[in-house]
């Protein structure tokens, strides 16, 4: 059984997961002061990574979370100094998903700039942000998947932050969500759906540059295609094939090449004539037939030899 804490009911820990109890302030529509309840414990992904370590993983996150909120939760609201973060990621953002390289890559610690680029195959240059259009909403709300992985700066802030968190449940009172964040977030209510009603409208400067942007890096993106496949064309294939595209037959394969790559190929299958049963049995009834078409091709002999010379005459 979980250990209790002498003031509250509610267990200490739950299924590995440390509880924290938020006091949620008293709303115009809500005035009453409720509790919710955040759980978190150590990071512990099934394909580890270099941030793992030294990061906290949360569950339960309330619906208005914000890395302003998870930030001064996690460090001033529990007695830690500001700025032991790192980041927060938060499941489902798209800045945020999980990428394969991350399992392998090495750890960096110092700044990065605003723009990601990813290369492809052909060469060509992505740029992952920038090409959106802009946004209509000016605060993101946590409708489902209410996870988030909070990434110290190190394993030792990770280690109090974690240690601070079981102080408050067995010592102090439950902090009070969003304490310390007014006017650092945009509002809810009807200020929040005012403020989407006039970025449903941008300025026309603003969505031209939008547009332009990502016109320039679909362009991009199609030339490169078109090189990749302009490169296939001219290439042949293990079996000397050239890939039909689209595109015509613009720059195809040198011939001399494509012979030489058939040659290659039917060296390989030397030795495997005769790995099938079934290509003995067709091997003999070759051998076979041609065991007969030359047997009938000498009695044909024989017989013009006959009609030119006479019959034969045995002594």
């Amino acid at each position: 059984m979980a250990p209790t804490s002498p003031t509250s009911p509610t267990p200490l820990e739950i299924a590995g997961y440390t509880i924290l109890p938020l006091s949620l302030p008293p709303l115009p529509s809500f005035p009453i002061t409720a509790t919710h309840h955040l759980y978190l414990r150590p990071h512990e992904p099934k394909l580890p990574t270099p941030t793992a370590p030294r990061s906290l993983f949360l569950v339960n996150i309330p619906f208005d979370s914000t890395e302003v909120h998870i930030k001064n939760l996690l460090s001033i609201q529990i007695g830690l100094p500001h700025g032991r973060i790192e980041e927060v990621k938060f499941a489902g953002s798209r800045s945020t998903a999980p990428k394969a390289q991350d399992a392998v890559a090495k750890p960096s610690h110092g700044k990065q700039g605003k723009k990601r680029k990813r290369i492809h195959e052909d060469g060509a240059i992505e740029e992952l942000e920038g090409t959106a259009l802009p946004a209509t909403w000016d605060r993101e709300l946590r409708k489902d998947r209410l996870t988030a992985v909070v990434v110290f700066v190190d394993r030792p802030s990770m280690d109090a932050a974690f240690k601070a968190v079981r102080g408050i449940r067995k010592n102090g009172t439950p902090p009070v969500w969003g304490e310390g964040s007014e006017g650092k977030i945009p509002s809810l209510g009807s200020a929040r759906y005012i403020n989407h009603h006039k970025l449903q409208y941008p300025n026309r400067e603003q969505l031209l540059q939008s547009v332009n942007t990502y016109m320039s890096k679909f362009a991009a993106r199609e030339a490169a295609q078109a090189r990749l496949e302009a490169r296939k064309r001219q290439v042949p294939d293990d079996e000397g094939f050239i890939t039909v595209t689209k595109g015509g037959r613009n720059g195809p394969a040198r011939q001399e090449a494509a012979q030489e790559l058939a040659v290659k190929q039917k060296e390989k299958q030397k030795g495997l004539e005769d790995f099938y049963r079934f290509q003995h049995r067709e091997k003999k009834k070759e051998k076979a037939a041609e065991l007969m078409r030359k047997f009938e091709e000498d009695k044909e002999k024989v017989k013009k030899m006959k009609e030119r010379r006479g019959a034969f005459r045995v002594s």
